[in-house]
C-alpha cells in the first residue's frame, strides 16, 4: 500500500500540462480489440488503470506496449479467455469490455466489475441495449454472460437514464451489427465523442455523437490506419483549476479543450477567481474576495459529479456558505469525514445536500481516499494546511491522475509517494 506525505503551506505557481483523459482511455483501450489491426494511442495518461486493462488485453493473447505517453496494441491474435478477475474487480471500466467483446466476438463472458465504491450504479442499461441487439444476458455468481447465438442486429434503443457507460458500450456492441441502430437518450459526454472518433476512424459509421441521438450503422471490419491523440482531461484540468484558485499566485493549466470545462469555469468566474481562458490553456491568478456559490451536479453539459469533490478545498476560502447538490452519487460523501480531520467545516444530510463554509487554518492529519476523487480532495487540503498531511490508500489517487506527484512538485508542492 502507498501513502502521499504532503507539507502543506507552500504557494504554488507556474505551469502543469493536463494528460490525456483517464474516462475516454478506459473505454478506448477496450474498443482497440474491435479493429483487426494494430492501433496505435497517444497522450495516453500514465495512470495504473492503464496497466490493469493492459493485463485483462494479455489474457486474451493481445499485446500491448505503453511508454512516453504512447500505447501500442495488436488485437490480430486476439483469442477467447477467461479474463483475470483481480483486475477486473480493479476498475469498473472492465465493464467496456462487454461491449468490445460482444460486438467482436458475439459473446462476452465478463466478471462483475469493481471500481470506485460511489454508491449503486447499476448496469440494467447496458443489459438493456444489448438484449435490444439480440443478446442473451444472464448473471451467475458475480459474472455476466452475454450471448448472440443470431448475431446482432440494429435497434432502436432509448436509455431509461442518460449513461456514459451504457452508452459507449452499446455503441460499441453495435458496431458491427447489421443494420442501423438507434440510441435515444445517450449521454453526450466528450469522451464519447472522443470514442466515436477513434471507431469511425477504422471505418465505423456513427453520427450524432455529443446529441443525444446516436445512429451506429453496422460494418463489416474496422482498420486503424493512423494514431488516435486522446482528448485532454477535462477532471484533471478542472483539479489542477481549483487547486491554483486555492493556493496559487499565479497557475497556467496547458492542454486543455476550454469548452470541455465551461460549467466549471463559469462557477469559478461567479466565485470570483479572475480566469484567464485562452485557446487552449486557462491562466488562474491569485485569488481573493471569494464568495460562495451553488453547485448542482449533472450529466454534461452540467457540472460534472467527478469535479464537485476537487472543487470542495476551494469552496472552504469563500466568505460564507456553499451548497453543492449531488445528483448523479448521492453517496459520493466519503470525503466528508476525512475533509472534517483536516479542519475543513463541511457537513452533508440525507437528500444529498454537502455544505461547505469558510475555514482556515487546516491542520494536518493522516486521512483516507476513498476513491480517485475523494482522495485529490484530500490532496488539494494537505497542500493548503500547515504540518504534514498523510493520505492512505493512495493507490486510488494514482490510478486517476497522471504523473500527480511530478506535476505538483514541479508548481512548487512537496508531496512524496512513500510505502504504508
Amino acid at each position: 500500500m502507498k501513502k502521499l506525505v504532503i507539507h502543506g503551506g507552500r504557494r504554488l505557481s507556474g505551469e502543469v500540462t493536463i494528460g490525456g483523459a483517464k474516462n475516454s482511455t478506459v473505454a478506448l483501450i477496450p474498443a482497440a480489440i474491435l479493429a483487426e489491426t494494430p492501433v496505435k494511442f497517444d497522450s495516453v495518461p500514465d495512470i495504473l488503470d492503464v496497466y490493469n486493462l493492459q493485463a485483462i488485453l494479455n489474457s486474451m493473447n493481445v499485446t500491448s506496449t505503453f511508454r512516453g505517453g504512447e500505447l501500442m496494441i495488436d488485437p490480430t491474435n486476439i483469442v477467447e479467455s477467461e479474463l483475470p478477475s483481480t483486475a477486473i474487480k480493479s476498475l469498473r471500466a472492465s465493464y467496456y469490455f462487454m461491449g468490445s467483446l460482444l460486438g467482436r466476438f458475439g459473446r462476452a463472458t465478463v466478471t462483475f466489475p469493481g471500481g470506485d465504491n460511489i454508491g449503486p450504479r447499476p448496469i440494467d442499461q447496458h443489459i438493456k441495449g444489448f438484449e435490444a441487439l439480440g443478446a442473451t444476458v444472464h448473471e451467475e455468481n458475480d459474472t455476466v454472460y452475454i450471448n448472440a447465438e443470431n448475431g446482432l442486429k440494429a435497434a432502436l434503443i432509448f436509455l431509461d437514464v442518460v449513461s456514459v457507460g451504457a452508452t459507449m458500450n452499446i455503441i460499441m456492441a453495435a458496431v458491427h451489427a447489421e443494420g442501423t441502430t438507434v440510441l435515444e437518450n445517450a449521454a453526450r459526454e466528450p469522451e464519447i465523442i472522443d470514442l466515436a472518433t477513434f471507431l469511425n476512424n477504422m471505418g465505423a459509421q456513427i453520427r450524432g455523437a455529443g446529441t443525444d441521438v446516436i445512429r451506429i450503422t453496422g460494418v463489416k471490419k474496422l482498420e486503424s490506419k493512423n494514431t488516435h491523440t486522446i482528448i485532454p482531461d477535462r477532471i484533471e484540468a478542472g483539479t489542477y483549476l481549483a487547486l491554483a484558485a486555492a493556493q496559487g499566485d499565479g497557475v497556467l493549466v496547458k492542454n486543455v479543450i476550454p469548452e470541455h470545462l465551461e460549467s466549471f469555469t463559469a462557477k469559478l468566474l461567479e466565485m470570483g477567481v479572475d480566469l484567464e481562458v485562452r485557446e487552449d490553456s486557462i491562466y488562474v491568478p491569485k485569488s481573493v474576495n471569494l464568495q460562495p456559490i451553488h453547485i448542482k451536479t449533472a450529466p454534461f453539459p452540467g457540472f460534472a459529479t467527478d469535479l464537485q469533490q476537487p472543487v470542495t478545498p476551494l469552496l472552504t476560502l469563500a466568505s460564507g456558505t456553499s451548497v453543492i447538490q449531488e445528483t448523479i452519487y448521492p453517496e459520493r460523501t466519503r470525503h466528508i469525514p476525512e475533509l472534517q480531520k483536516l479542519g475543513v467545516d463541511i457537513s452533508n444530510d440525507v437528500y444529498g445536500q454537502i455544505n461547505v463554509t469558510q475555514s482556515s487554518n487546516f491542520h494536518g492529519a493522516r486521512v483516507s481516499a476513498a476513491e480517485i476523487r475523494a482522495g485529490a480532495s484530500l490532496v488539494a487540503t494537505g497542500l493548503m494546511a500547515d504540518g504534514i498531511t498523510e493520505v492512505i490508500n493512495a493507490e486510488h489517487v494514482l490510478r486517476g491522475y497522471d504523473h500527480i506527484v511530478h506535476k505538483l512538485t514541479m508548481l512548487n508542492a512537496d508531496i512524496q509517494i512513500e510505502e504504508e
